[in-house]
């Protein structure tokens, strides 16, 4: 966790995981040693997220109230500002180049240069309804060097920089922007999910040498692949874990919510792992008997739909041109992490390492292990990913800050970009969707 002068012990930040399944908010302040550690977190049942989209505003702002009040009670803080995880079908990755010619080449680069480089990448023309989320600098190149990680102080005429650009919905993210006003609170920052839970996970030694991230959620599965601590690509995949549940629910012909019990508690990614006597009962509605079902049928059913989901998870590693670089092999993390065997099956079938991996990496310590979970990795990250941004935009800068001091630390660029499409988008449609 870099260290600044600027971000102190007494700053508070609050990751707020807006997920398929579970509506998660973290509680986090920086320790004397520059640590964090988790004050309190609350949870929720999340039912107006669907596949990680905003489908009903009133469900969402009503399960981001009952996770937000739980995790004021439980660490005694006030919570006002959040910072929010984004994920979704809707979600783009972009490879673009960028270029400026400077008036003085004996002049050493500066963060001016850097950012007016940024800058004509958060003012290209997008796809019709697409706004940018990140923007984020992978190498640079001076004078006609490439390869350069860190430009600044270099003298040089013509600097070239690649980005990796991550765009979404305008609608999507004006109904989250929606559902955190109506819950009376404001948006921090906006951060994709998979980067969030990446810092939440990953070691240095991973990020420097190659791996790929794999956050396995209740609706979606999201991907981001590290090299040389850069971003490479960064995919979104349409099913996760709901889809399984849904398998067996069909499969075995039993409720939503016992099919969900199944998969966790008897469930496994690898079918020949089960034995064939091993029985699972499981009650019958009112005046039926009780089913019983094999764990080896089971397991199958899980097997065979999870291969689906390893297989498009190949694919984009494949696309990305970095499978032979990806040293650091592939982390799980997410609740479908927690499937049994899913590791082993993912390492069968994609020839790469893989591990699971646990929210604990970076803090200096949890108020409830059971927050130690994978399935908690993208709201800690959240938390992680806060103290970073916050970092950043409070370092020393050539540039004149003119923003009031209560402004400072948060991405004005960004919510001002969305100002005016969110007012648009309340005045044309001001009904709650269902």
């Amino acid at each position: 966790m870099p260290t600044n002068p600027n971000v102190g012990p007494n700053d508070i930040i609050v990751g707020l995981d807006i997920g398929t399944t579970k509506i998660a908010c973290f509680v986090g302040q920086l320790n004397e040693h520059g640590k964090v550690v988790i004050l309190g977190s609350g949870r929720s049942e999340s039912l107006g997220v669907k596949r990680g989209v905003v489908s009903n505003i009133q469900q969402t702002v009503d399960s981001i109230r009952r996770a937000v009040d739980e995790a004021e009670r439980n660490s005694g803080v006030t919570i006002k500002r959040v910072n929010v995880g984004i994920a979704g079908q809707h979600i783009r990755s972009h490879q673009r180049n960028g270029m400026i010619t400077r008036s003085n080449g004996l002049q050493e680069i500066s963060q001016a240069d850097i950012d007016l480089l940024i800058k004509q990448q958060k003012d290209y023309v997008n796809a019709p309804g697409e706004e940018i989320i990140h923007v984020m600098p992978q190498e640079y190149t001076v004078d006609g060097e490439p390869g350069i990680k860190e430009p600044i102080g270099m003298n040089g005429i013509r600097l070239e920089a690649m980005f990796h650009v991550i765009t979404g919905q305008v609608n999507a993210i004006s109904n989250i922007f929606r559902c955190i006003d109506i819950a009376e609170l404001e948006v921090d920052q906006l951060i994709l999910e998979p980067l969030a839970s990446s810092a939440a996970v990953l070691h240095e030694d991973e990020l420097e040498a190659g791996v790929a991230l794999v956050d396995i959620g209740g609706g979606t599965t999201d991907i981001a692949i590290f090299q040389d601590h850069v971003i490479r690509h960064t995919a979104v995949i349409a099913m996760g874990g709901n889809i399984v549940t849904e398998d067996i629910r069909k499969g075995c012909s039993i409720m939503v919510r016992q099919a969900e019990k199944l998969k966790q508690t008897f469930g496994s990614a690898i079918a020949t792992k089960m034995k064939d006597n091993e029985i699972v009962c499981i009650p019958g509605l009112r005046g039926r008997p009780p089913r019983e079902i094999s764990r080896r049928n089971l397991a199958a059913i899980i097997e065979a739909r999870m291969m689906e989901i390893i297989e498009l998870i190949h694919y984009e590693i494949k696309n990305s041109g970095h499978e032979a670089d990806l040293v650091g092999g592939i982390v799980l993390t997410g609740g479908g992490a927690l499937l049994k065997h899913v590791a082993q099956l993912f390492e069968y079938h994609t020839g790469i390492s893989c591990r699971t991996g646990y929210p604990n990496e970076h803090l200096a310590e949890l108020p409830d292990e059971t927050l130690t979970s994978p399935s908690f990795s993208t709201g800690v990250g959240l938390v992680l990913k806060g103290y970073e941004e916050r970092v950043k935009v409070t370092e020393p800068s050539v540039i004149k800050d003119e923003t009031q001091p209560e402004e400072r630390g948060r991405d004005l660029g960004f919510k001002s970009r969305f100002m005016s499409k969110i007012k648009d988008f309340f005045e044309a449609d001001d009904d709650i969707i269902e």
